[in-house]
């Protein structure tokens, strides 16, 4: 009994690995051209910007928070950006100024659901508006071409390995640390499992939710940076439902709605499903509005599947109120 129990466990642990082996081999034996080096790469590089909003997800999932701006803030953060080189030169400025156009933006929230006690859905919604309005302000509505050598961000390598991969494994590593190996971290567990009880345990709710925000911030400017680099201009439009899929791979990789659980391998592991799904829906021609369909399908699948694991670990006196 004890075998088979740690068997069960294990099984839920990691089957979100699991999944991800099956698509990976049900996918290279429905199309030949799906598991070769320059597919799988590409499939890196098309999912490394929405992997990187996701990573901030989850931490703010993680604290029973939400991000609804990080599409409209990339925009505003990757506009910025490509304007300011095309005013200096500078790379490295530009992509400064590109995360930090993130951070104010993720600060605003931070103060909205920190201090003036808004519920996140609300504040991001609101910042949202004003991310995208300023945007298309700070453009005049206008496409910025011509950008240079600022394409090194999104399609430049390094020893063979494209830039985006290699932000995407950085980013992945940053928040496994932060998760894992950190009080702040913990906190954010705590918090998303029980705010009042962490509140009574000495940990500050307020403080720690606000600078996930500015963690979150950070992730959403650096995406802003790779995704114009990698589309070659600076588009105030771009990014629209962005934030969705950021979430799709968080829900998808484990992290609970209800808040409390999640990891970044887990949120890796749902990102590059959903990579390898649309990989292969486009490989085998299938239709891009009942694309649209079965990624919703997938969805709420993995919402409810989360419900219920939610139910599972909850007692029959807690379900009842």
């Amino acid at each position: 009994m004890k075998i088979s129990k740690r068997i069960v466990g294990g099984f839920r642990k990691y089957s979100i690995f699991v999944i991800l082996i099956i698509m990976l081999v049900v996918s290279s034996v429905l199309n030949e051209n799906f598991f070769t080096v320059s597919n799988l790469t590409n499939i890196m590089r098309q999912i490394s910007v929405t992997t990187i909003l996701a990573f901030g997800e989850t931490m703010l999932i993680i604290s029973g928070l939400i991000d609804l701006s990080s599409g409209a803030v990339l925009a505003l953060s990757g506009v910025v950006s490509v304007s300011v080189f095309k005013t200096t030169g500078s790379l490295f400025f530009a992509f400064c100024i590109g995360i930090l156009v993130g951070v104010i933006c993720n600060f605003l929230s931070g103060v909205f659901v920190s201090v003036y006690k808004m519920p996140p859905f609300i504040a991001t919604l609101a910042l949202t508006q004003i991310a995208r309005g300023g945007a298309l302000l700070f453009t005049m509505g206008q496409n910025i071409y011509q950008i240079d050598k600022y394409i090194f961000f999104g399609q430049g390598s390094l020893f063979y390995v494209p830039i985006p991969i290699i932000f995407m494994g950085l980013m992945l590593l940053l928040t496994w640390y932060i998760l894992n190996h950190t009080r702040f971290g913990r906190s954010l567990y705590a918090i998303g499992g029980n705010a009042e009880a962490a509140n009574a345990s000495g940990i500050k709710v307020a403080k720690t939710k606000f600078f996930c925000f500015i963690i979150n911030g950070f992730l959403v400017g650096l995406a802003g940076v790779l995704f114009m680099s990698r589309v070659n201009a600076g588009l105030p439009n771009a990014a629209a439902g962005y934030e969705f899929e950021a979430m799709t791979a968080t829900i998808i990789g484990g992290t609970s709605f209800s808040g409390g659980i999640g990891t970044a391998t887990g949120t890796l592991a749902g990102a590059f499903i959903v990579g390898f799904l649309n990989n292969i829906m486009n490989l085998l021609g299938i239709n891009s509005y009942l694309q649209q369909i079965i990624r919703g399908i997938i969805i709420a699948l993995a919402v409810i599947m989360d419900t219920i694991a939610k139910n599972k670990r909850l007692s029959p006196k807690e379900l009842k109120r």
